[in-house]
């Protein structure tokens, strides 16, 4: 078995010189250094650490901005989600108040049942005052129910005929007045249930988009 002679490279000095000994050409090539002396070897440690220091702001500065970036990519995907936990917890929280109003409100009306006829006519004393008569409609209406409605007329100051009208299918508290020139009602159930259909609209317009925006944008 025969082998091939590697190829030979002619010898290249580093360093050129002409006739007369001047430097034709150099080389950049310097020894390797091994050993320092006391001061370049803290020269060289305090060039490592800012270095070193350098590199470690650098990262923190990259690792920060990363979790910005990830911090918001999670608050734009959860926002959807949030904006229906609000709306709940709104929709709920009128529910809540609507319950507990009702709750009291009736409450007041079993322990003082003529004072929503009593605020009524106080309101409606000067619409009242000049007909001759005034026509009441409650349920049970006895005779107790009926001097204390009476005394209420005459602290309102209207001085005409009252007269009654039993309604059996009115809810307590519930009335409608009647005279020459107009009529007054009042149902707490009619009136919770309008209240409710108020809420429920306006809740509805929080949540509906604002029709300039929607349309900005679409105008040639």
């Amino acid at each position: 078995m025969t082998h091939a002679p590697a190829p030979s490279r002619p010898f290249a000095f580093d360093t050129e010189f002409d006739s007369s000994g001047a430097v034709v050409h150099s080389t950049n090539w310097q020894p390797v250094k091994r050993a320092y002396l006391p001061a370049e070897v803290e020269a060289l440690v305090a060039q490592a650490r800012s270095e070193g220091h350098a590199q470690a702001l650098a990262e923190v500065d990259s690792r920060r901005s990363q979790a910005i970036a990830d911090l918001s990519a999670a608050l734009a995907a959860s926002l959807p989600r949030l904006t229906g936990v609000v709306e709940t917890y709104r929709e709920q929280t009128a529910d809540l108040a609507l319950a507990a109003g009702r709750a009291l409100a009736f409450a007041a009306l079993d322990r003082l049942p003529r004072a929503a006829v009593q605020a009524a006519l106080e309101e409606l004393g000067r619409e009242i005052d000049a007909s001759p008569r005034l026509v009441i409609a409650m349920a049970g209406l006895d005779e107790a129910a009926r001097a204390e409605i009476e005394a209420l007329c005459a602290n309102v100051g209207y001085v005409g005929a009252v007269r009654f009208r039993d309604e059996p299918g009115l809810a307590q508290a519930a009335f409608s007045l009647e005279w020459a020139d107009g009529r007054a009602a009042f149902d707490p159930e009619e009136t919770f249930s309008r209240l409710t259909a108020a809420v429920a609209r306006a809740l509805a317009a929080d949540q509906a988009p604002d029709a300039t925006e929607s349309s900005e944008g679409m105008n040639p």
